[in-house]
């Protein structure tokens, strides 16, 4: 399936730090019965946000399941690292790439090479900007973006300033999360979002792109984070703000996440099933070495959590 720059962000896989004897031998991250048919590479954007470690872990746990040799690679959110596993992947002949990009343009060649070496090509979470994938795996980032942006105004009781923090620039899903709030939120002609600035989907850096925006915005009432992780961050600025004067909500349900919703200092996240999501990468690709058709698109679905019905995710 092709992808356009609009829809999506990249990437694959693999490293050459696969032992490629390992092929035949026991998997450190997966099962064995199917070694005889080759390797299934995870690359992955980064095991430092809580999401993606979610991810890895629903995709170890369904190759264990059904015996998939199953590599996981950590690109710490580097695309040259990411395309270096890559094109490891390639020299190593794994028979399929599961990609979770670190940024959608950057990842393009590198999935061309994987195309040219007709190695078949899942995204998950994220997709290349160009290039062919056999399946596109992923939340509805826009709804969810929608959902974000219609709780966050309820719970603003539908009136006041709102900062927006925006992901990694580059990213599909910071796009499309930030298209769907953008549109919802216009809806709500007492609502202006005064502020709108990146903090790279990281909870550092949220909180200190926070402090100045709330310092600069003194009446905000509402914000609305990307992902749970900066949303979080946000929270350590606002002090006895959060949950109170101002409204917080984010975007993953990552365990962090849940937890501040109870506590109250974040007023909701839309919750992503990242292990779902894991799960379902290694399924298509076990399909795929079956010899069996997969869909193009898998979407999984999203859940706005607040504090009435937190204690049904944690």
């Amino acid at each position: 399936m092709k992808f356009t720059r609009m829809t999506r962000s990249l990437a694959v896989v693999m490293t050459g730090a696969l032992a490629l004897g390992g092929l035949a031998a026991c998997n450190r991250d997966g099962g064995t019965a199917s070694s005889s048919k080759g390797t299934v590479v995870l690359a992955v954007s980064t095991q430092t946000n809580p999401f993606f470690v979610q991810l890895a872990n629903g995709a170890k746990a369904e190759a264990k399941a059904k015996g998939v040799d199953l590599k996981i690679q950590d690109a710490s959110d580097d695309p040259a690292t990411q395309a270096n596993q890559i094109s490891n992947a390639i020299s190593t002949q794994a028979k399929v790439v599961i990609v979770n990009p670190t940024d959608s343009d950057a990842i393009a060649p590198s999935v061309k090479s994987l195309n040219k070496a007709k190695i078949p090509v899942i995204a998950v979470d994220r997709g290349p900007s160009s290039g062919d994938v056999a399946s596109f795996i992923a939340s509805d980032n826009v709804a969810g973006g929608r959902q974000a942006a219609k709780e966050l105004a309820q719970q603003m009781g539908d009136k006041g300033e709102v900062i927006h923090l925006q992901g990694t620039p580059g990213t599909s899903s910071s796009r499309d999360r930030g298209k769907g709030f953008t549109e919802e939120i216009a809806k709500h002609t007492n609502i202006k979002v005064v502020a709108k600035q990146t903090a790279n989907f990281d909870r550092s850096k949220a909180l200190d792109v926070s402090t100045n925006l709330v310092q600069a915005h003194g009446g905000v009432t509402g914000l609305f984070a990307e992902n749970d992780e900066m949303a979080i961050g946000a929270v350590s600025a606002l002090g006895s703000k959060a949950g109170k004067s101002v409204k917080v909500v984010g975007f993953d349900g990552t365990a962090d996440g849940f937890k501040a919703v109870a506590a109250g200092t974040m007023a909701a996240t839309v919750a992503q099933q990242p292990t779902e999501l894991g799960k379902t990468a290694v399924d298509q690709a076990a399909d795929i070495l079956a010899g069996k058709k997969v869909a193009a698109t898998t979407p999984i679905k999203v859940i706005t959590v607040t504090k009435d019905n937190v204690k049904d995710y944690q």
